[in-house]
């Protein structure tokens, strides 16, 4: 064992910082300070089998080595402007772990407010943006290569972490990009469209098939159980597939415009199950309890027809002290008899977390 104490810190949904603790106490890790979506925590005694791994858990959106923190007086007017920056960069330089430059460099603000409300949405802001590129002016390339604020990261790469806790109290980190969510700016995927999409469902529907790491192809069949009005549909569209959206309500014109998509106003647990035949694709995003959007997926995923490659199934939590209920939410996908379950809640997930389920991998 090893007597060296790990500090860290953890980004999350705003008001999923208690099931942000009980997932990663049994990792060793113990709460040092938290805020609205934010946590830091401490490990000490560490086994050498998990010296350097962060903490984990389906609702950890991202996790940072911690470095330290720097605070402003913001009633005397200090930690403003020049005198942040300066306690930043001593931070840096007294810190032992930077042996060499960064490669790039993340500036974003924790959550503010939860998810929808106000209609907040979590990723990079002005403020935090603005504040990221005095930062990466003023470090220059002997603490970070790249000339560019909060570029994607390569696989490999080191990115040295700073988030905006308040304006004037920033928490310093560094991780190496290893999965999608580690590789975006604040774990929330950076996207620039023309114009606004049809709905929020297609912001999640982008991250969950990234994260899921499914190779959905042009071409492909996917099918959508509570399409309306259409944003996780838009998504699909857009990356080439033939699309079937499934609800009752109504969807928005310009995808029911569109030449590879069919709609079927019904729910979908009323449609005989040969309808969901030569699909490879299934999303699921209902109203519905939990446990009843099991069943009908169950009973799509076991039909003898079913051509199902990969699932991706949006459960709603209720709140978060109802999050222990997930696993058994994964033991009833687990008796569908599936190659893979991975569970995370999503960067534009309100209280639900997504299920990334394959049944087998595609010829």
């Amino acid at each position: 064992m090893s007597d060296t104490a790990e500090f860290a810190f953890v980004c999350c949904a705003h008001g999923a910082e208690p099931a942000v603790k009980h997932e990663v106490a049994d990792q060793g890790w113990r709460l040092a300070f938290s805020r609205p979506g934010f946590v830091t925590l401490k490990r000490e005694s560490t086994s050498p089998e998990t010296i350097g791994q962060l903490p984990r858990g389906i609702f950890v959106r991202t996790a940072s080595h911690s470095i330290g923190q720097v605070r402003g007086d913001t009633s005397s007017g200090y930690g403003r402007g020049d005198e942040m920056l300066a306690m930043l960069v001593e931070r840096l330089r007294d810190s032992s772990v930077i042996t060499r430059p960064f490669d790039q460099l993340h500036v974003w603000p924790k959550d503010r407010a939860v998810i929808g409300r106000f209609d907040f949405e979590p990723g990079v802001d002005e403020v935090s943006r603005a504040v990221g590129g005095v930062i990466l002016e003023r470090l220059g390339d002997s603490f970070v290569r790249s000339s560019t604020l909060n570029v994607v990261a390569q696989p490999g790469e080191r990115v040295l972490d700073v988030v905006l806790v308040e304006p004037t109290h920033w928490f310093i980190g560094f991780h190496e990009a290893t999965t999608w969510p580690t590789r975006w700016p604040g774990g929330v995927q950076p996207l620039e469209l023309a114009e606004p999409p049809v709905s929020r469902a297609y912001y999640k529907a982008a991250e969950s098939i990234l994260w899921s790491g499914f190779n959905l192809r042009p071409g492909d069949q996917a099918i959508e159980i509570g399409s309306a009005p259409g944003g996780a549909c838009q998504r699909l569209l857009e990356l080439g597939l033939h699309v079937t959206g499934i609800d009752p309500a109504e969807m928005d014109e310009s995808i029911m415009l569109h030449p590879r998509y069919t709609h079927i106003q019904a729910r979908g647990g009323d449609l005989p199950r040969r309808r969901y035949s030569g699909a490879k694709w299934l999303l699921v995003d209902t109203i519905s309890k939990p446990e009843q959007t099991l069943q009908i997926v169950e009973n799509i995923v076991t039909n003898q027809h079913s051509d199902l490659v990969g699932l991706l199934i949006t459960l709603k939590i209720g709140d978060y002290s109802s999050a222990d209920r997930i696993e058994a939410w994964r033991r009833t996908i687990q008796g569908w008899g599936v190659a893979d379950i991975r569970i995370r809640q999503l960067a534009r997930n309100r209280c639900e977390v997504c299920f990334a389920v394959t049944i087998s991998d595609p010829e």
